[in-house]
């Protein structure tokens, strides 16, 4: 049976309409996937140190100096980076009875663990109305709970506040140290620095 020009022109309509639907349909999904693959790839690109907690240092070297020159100058007190020594302190809570013992210049090789992705409580028991006891227990309690893995406590009495906590170019000060704020810095901020996976 032969076909009418009317059933042909209805036959050409309906394989037209398929096509420009076949293409929008297309097109719409190819968008789609377009859309996932910009989001997942900007995603990916993020900066490392974000999520990061504390205030920024700037870090103008992170040179060595020979151990019998200050290290130094840094741009906080205590120091979040900056040149430094050679060696460096080993995980610990040094005690004040510690610091007779230690080099004349302690930051220099502690800001050299700095650099390794340590995380370092700097904390101050002569700030007014301080507990030392019930500081150093909160400090011991977070460095306890976040596995006690390059993590330093270290006594610092060049400061106003009785703690502030430091990683490579981060500091975050404490008025009244808040052990859930401490354990974030810790989590958020250890192994953020140019050598983490130095010891």
């Amino acid at each position: 049976m032969k076909k009418t020009n009317r059933q042909t022109l209805r036959e050409a309509k309906r394989k037209k309409q398929l096509r420009q639907s076949t293409l929008l349909y297309s097109g719409v999904g190819l968008a789609i996937i377009v859309v996932i693959v910009v989001i997942l790839l900007s995603t990916n690109k993020a900066p490392k140190s974000s999520g990061v907690m504390g205030d920024e240092v700037a870090i103008p070297s992170s040179a060595h100096v020979p151990t019998d020159t200050p290290p130094g100058p840094y741009n906080s007190n205590p120091p979040a980076g900056g040149a430094h020594y050679a060696t460096d302190f080993p995980a610990k809570f040094y005690q004040e009875s510690d610091l007779a013992t230690l080099p004349k210049y302690p930051q220099g090789y502690l800001v050299h663990s700095l650099e390794h992705g340590y995380v370092i409580f700097w904390y101050n028991c002569q700030a007014p109305n301080t507990d030392c006891s019930t500081l150093k227990q909160t400090i011991q309690k977070v460095m306890d709970e976040t596995g006690n893995t390059k993590l330093i406590a270290f006594p610092w009495s060049d400061m106003n506040i009785p703690l502030a906590m430091t990683s490579w170019g981060r500091i975050l000060k404490f008025s009244n140290p808040d052990p859930v704020i401490m354990k974030q810095f810790v989590e958020r901020n250890r192994y953020k620095a140019p050598e983490p996976d130095a010891p």
